[in-house]
């Protein structure tokens, strides 16, 4: 099975060029998704945090608090590590588990992270959905209402700019319009789909 990773830093559109794909019948298995489904009432992950960090981290409604838990790691190192070593094998298996389960004739792999966590390793091709950083600040700070500042940081915590170009196969320049970066996924889908004939 072809897989093609689609990663880019904050704010870059993976979004919108995931979507597409999806509208042109690609499966998306995306590892933001994965990791919200391995935490759901019921799931032992789920189970595991609660006895971890006490019931103070479940909601009324009996799911995770994730502000409450983010407000923990991000203050304390080791519990930080704790977290991953319990979600990290989960969120693996889960994304194992739905691109094995993918109909359509290539799939889709969106993780954020991909080149950070050498996960483009179960890729083919690596899409990098690229965007200045001027742009990535400013559409980020208005989608999320937060400062400018608060955005700078979280661009400096993710791979530079040029080090996630330099591992692309192919990239999607996102500075125009929806439309433009829309247009760019159906050139992609078309060179994918001959790849897989």
């Amino acid at each position: 099975m072809l897989i093609i990773g689609l990663t880019g830093g904050i704010g870059s559109g993976k979004s919108v060029a995931s979507d597409k794909f999806k509208s042109l019948g690609i499966t998306v298995v995306d590892a933001d998704v994965a990791s919200r489904t391995v935490v759901e009432p019921g799931k032992p992950a789920l189970k595991e945090i609660e006895d971890h960090f006490s019931s103070g981290i479940i909601t009324a409604e009996g799911k995770l608090d994730r502000n409450k838990l983010r407000e923990i790691i991000a203050t304390d190192p080791e519990e930080r590590k704790w977290l991953e070593s319990v979600l990290h094998p989960k969120i693996g298996e889960q994304i194992t588990k739905e691109i094995s389960e993918s109909t359509s004739v290539y799939t889709l792999f969106v993780a954020p992270l991909l080149l950070e966590t050498n996960s483009q390793e179960r890729c083919a091709r690596v899409v990098v959905v690229d965007v200045p950083k001027e742009v990535q600040i400013l559409r980020t700070a208005k989608r999320d209402k937060v400062s400018p500042n608060q955005v700078e940081q979280m661009v400096a915590a993710q791979m530079e700019r040029e080090k996630r170009l330099e591992k692309a196969d192919d990239v999607l320049l996102n500075s125009g319009t929806i439309e433009d970066l829309e247009k760019q996924v159906e050139e992609l889908h078309k060179k994918y789909m001959q790849m897989v004939e």
